[in-house]
């Protein structure tokens, strides 16, 4: 039976690597993953029909659903960028361990370049990436137990970064 302190949860701004490092660690930690927007996708479609079919707070209903399974579930679990922004999950976060990814916004420009982001549709997908970030970041750092920036070296530094600091809290506790 899973608790709730077993969920590791990654959050963090679009294009900070949460579902490509949350496998890896999922994968050396040998537990479960979980991302948010990937259940969302395989259950409703994909993410940018969905916002434009049915609005971003329609999306938010179903990602809230999706945190609530992911967090159930336990193991590694990844949170879409804009998951936090509901108090239900913020207040559900409180029992887990929770990363914060971090990127610079120069480094991030080439990972979500020409991607179907609905967020980041229009002229200057790198200023609006910047201003989502802002208005986000005091809140992921409202709920981060601990912050892994993302932005340069091999993505396996990060993730054994983290693989080191779940260890470390499951041998604290």
């Amino acid at each position: 039976m899973t608790s709730r302190s077993d969920a590791v949860v990654l959050i963090g701004p679009m294009g900070a690597g949460k579902t490509s490092i949350g496998r890896r660690v999922a994968k050396a930690l040998g537990r479960p993953f979980y991302d948010t927007d990937i259940a969302v996708k395989l259950a409703h479609g994909p993410i940018e029909e969905l916002f434009e079919t049915h609005g971003e707070a329609h999306f938010r209903s179903l990602e809230r659903a999706a945190v609530r399974e992911g967090l159930a579930k336990g193991g590694i679990v990844s949170l879409g960028g804009g998951a936090v922004l509901d108090a239900d999950t913020r207040a559900d976060l409180a029992g887990h361990r929770v990363a914060l990814l971090t990127v610079e916004p120069r480094v991030v420009i080439a990972r979500v370049k020409g991607s179907k982001r609905p967020l980041l549709q229009g002229e200057d997908a790198g200023a609006r990436w910047n201003e989502i970030y802002q208005a986000r970041k005091p809140v992921y750092e409202q709920l981060a137990t601990e912050t892994f920036d993302t932005s340069s070296g091999p993505l396996q530094d990060v993730v054994d970064a983290v693989v080191a600091w779940v260890r470390s809290t499951e041998e604290d506790s």
